[in-house]
């Protein structure tokens, strides 16, 4: 569940903090994948003590589990850094708005929304061959609802945390965690909202509960490695040799960047969930 940005920054690190996701995560960012894999987690009573990760590996678990993660990097996770990188430029570009203003904010947030919105809807769309149109659409509402509220927060959230001195690892760090509790809270609201008329969208229950954890969690990592793209913090930022965004990059390849940088991050915190999760206990799970 969040942008060349540095020559656009109103400050000394203004607009740089735009080169954030859904984490979708973005980004991304349970169930990202169809809805039917949102809440897998079984009532504790079924689980057993002793299923270990490994388990699920040799049952053929890891696989699906890293097959659903790659659905939701292509179909929410990308277009998630993706929308949030192309809105900062329209904000900045087309509507004079300031890195650091609320208008700023809002905007970059409804392009993570629509990046997930049309995303999911794409995706699913083509794979499914047209069918449960609805249903997805509904999905998709919901997730890209809680990537809103992700994205909004991102640019103010690194905008604090630079203004009180934090180097590149800490803002990142602290920067997931607020996004991608952002986003669990537009998990755990959108069930009781859209639940109520939303037939795709479960209610909140004490397993969803935990499912919908796990994705923020993974959702905080595409958020934390989108800061990488912000090529202010000079050396710090190891992340600038891949994802940097620096002033002479193309405004597509910007875009691009940003994307890839949800993708390894929410890429990376997933796959450790997939592994170290026991069996029949990960949102990813079939």
């Amino acid at each position: 569940m969040a942008l060349a940005l540095t020559a656009i920054r109103s400050s000394a690190r203004g607009f740089a903090r735009q080169t954030r996701p859904i984490n979708f995560v973005h980004k991304t960012a349970p169930a990202l994948g169809q809805f039917s894999k949102v809440q897998p987690i079984a009532p504790s009573g079924a689980r057993s003590e002793t299923t270990t990760a490994t388990d699920a590996s040799s049952a053929g678990g890891l696989g699906a589990r890293m097959a659903t993660t790659a659905e939701v990097l292509v179909s929410k996770i990308f277009p998630a850094g993706f929308g949030w990188q192309t809105a900062s430029l329209v904000a900045d570009k087309s509507l004079g708005l300031g890195a650091e203003t609320a208008g700023f904010a809002v905007v970059t947030g409804l392009g993570d929304f629509t990046g997930v919105f049309l995303g999911h809807c794409l995706f699913y769309g083509i794979k499914n061959g047209g069918a449960d149109v609805g249903k997805e659409v509904q999905t998709a509402t919901w997730l890209a609802s809680s990537a809103f509220l992700a994205g909004t927060a991102w640019q103010p959230t690194v905008n604090a945390l630079t203004a009180a001195g934090l180097g590149f690892d800490a803002t990142a760090l602290c920067t997931g965690a607020v996004t991608g509790a952002c986003f669990m809270a537009g998990l755990r609201l959108g069930r009781t909202v859209y639940g109520s008329f939303m037939p795709a969208v479960a209610p909140g229950t004490g397993a969803n509960l935990v499912a919908d954890a796990q994705l923020s969690v993974a959702i905080g990592g595409g958020t934390a490695c989108f800061v990488g793209t912000d090529v202010s913090f000079g050396d710090a930022n190891w992340l600038r040799p891949i994802v940097g965004v620096e002033e002479t990059t193309p405004d597509l390849l910007g875009c691009v960047k940003a994307g890839t940088s949800t993708f390894l991050g929410f890429a990376v915190v997933q796959t450790a969930e997939n592994i170290l999760i026991p069996a029949k206990s990960c949102w990813t799970d079939p």
